[in-house]
């Protein structure tokens, strides 16, 4: 993936000036080549899949999304289609990576539905995913987009700092990334478990690349320090809230769509701080598994589950910024229109490469060690 600068801010001068008036997502190096697109292969987008036939389906889902998702767009999608049984399996980006891998002689997956940008390229690069040009194809900037139509952008996600505001002012909480590191927020910060999580390892692997990708130890070093100041590594994300809500954390770093969610539906007593300085925008995605037993299937839930209409809800009422360029703005809450999101700088494509032996370095010399 290029550089995020001058394309990245491109493309958000002319969605979200134009449309949103806003300006506005990454696991493990890559395998074996992955062989150009045969189908699918010409300029116009696929027809999409009708629903020729009553005989009874099976969609299977492997997803990084959670249920407060899946609550609007499943019943909808079997409204439209009551003929396809969906099931689901929820786990981590990276875990559905390994899975998805380990699975490539006999897929158990049709569809996967919320991966990160450099997890999905991973995946394409090593054959694991199906090449398929939906409808819309051309409605998605090709910085979000694989080139040979193995993945699609669904949402981008913004990397911010969340903390409890029952405890802390905002003018209190850290501002930026390097002032996680302050003394003061020793065993004040929870962080949830690394690995398994695709938002986590993006997280921490852009604060390694900021300083500097080709001199990692200063990365290392800069983690170390904030591992010294972290209380905890949780298991899930519901266990991270649970320790926010009890005030045995305050602070952690997470994706602004959750923060988001948990605080504007679920009650809980979050608020962010967007750093100065930057913040790394995932482009969260969606795949077909190659080789799937139900890819017709598969393809019909892609298809309307980046429909304008399902995008243009899901900002609505779960905070989602849809990577689709035709939604329009009148469909779209009022907070993304005020919202200025500054990304920060960073190559995705040597974030890819890179990330799987960060995190094993951070794993293996840096978890739990920084306050020795």
């Amino acid at each position: 993936m290029k550089k995020t600068t001058s394309k990245l801010k491109t493309w958000m001068k002319g969605v979200f000036v134009s449309s949103l008036a806003l300006t506005v997502a990454a696991c493990g190096s890559g395998g074996q080549e992955a062989k150009p697109a045969d189908n699918n292969a010409g300029t116009q987008p696929a027809a999409q899949p009708t629903d020729s036939s009553g005989d009874p389906q099976k969609l299977v889902i492997y997803t990084g999304r959670d249920k407060n998702i899946f609550e609007i767009v499943l019943p909808k999608f079997k409204e439209k289609y009551p003929n396809i049984e969906v099931d689901t399996l929820e786990m981590g980006a990276q875990q559905i990576l390994e899975r998805v891998r380990a699975e490539k002689a006999n897929p158990q997956a049709d569809f996967w539905w919320g991966g990160t940008q450099s997890a999905l390229a991973t995946a394409a690069n090593e054959d694991l995913l199906e090449p398929y040009k939906p409808t819309f194809a051309d409605k998605v900037p090709d910085l979000y987009k694989d080139p040979q139509d193995r993945w699609y952008g669904e949402m981008l996600l913004p990397e911010v700092i969340m903390y409890n505001s029952q405890v802390l002012k905002p003018e209190e909480a850290p501002q930026d990334w390097d002032e996680l590191l302050d003394p003061k927020f020793k065993d004040k910060i929870v962080i949830r478990n690394v690995l398994p999580s695709g938002t986590m390892r993006t997280i921490y692997s852009a604060m390694i690349f900021r300083q500097g990708a080709d001199t990692p130890e200063k990365g290392f070093e800069w983690l170390t320090k904030l591992d010294a100041n972290t209380k905890e590594y949780t298991q899930d994300p519901t266990n991270l809230y649970l320790k926010l809500d009890r005030q045995e954390g305050v602070i952690s770093l997470w994706n602004l769509q959750d923060v988001l969610i948990q605080s504007k539906k679920n009650n809980h007593p979050y608020d962010f701080i967007y750093p100065k300085s930057g913040a790394p925008i995932l482009v969260d995605g969606v795949a077909l598994v190659k080789g799937a037993k139900n890819q017709d299937a598969a393809k019909k839930f892609m298809e309307f589950l980046m429909s304008p209409e399902i995008a243009a809800q899901l900002a609505k009422e779960r905070f989602q910024f849809p990577s689709r360029t035709d939604i329009s703005k009148d469909e779209l809450p009022d907070f993304m229109k005020n919202l200025e999101l500054k990304p920060m700088e960073l190559d995705w494509a040597v974030m890819a490469a890179k990330e799987k032996e960060w995190m094993q370095h951070w794993d293996e010399n840096i978890k739990g060690k920084g306050k020795k």
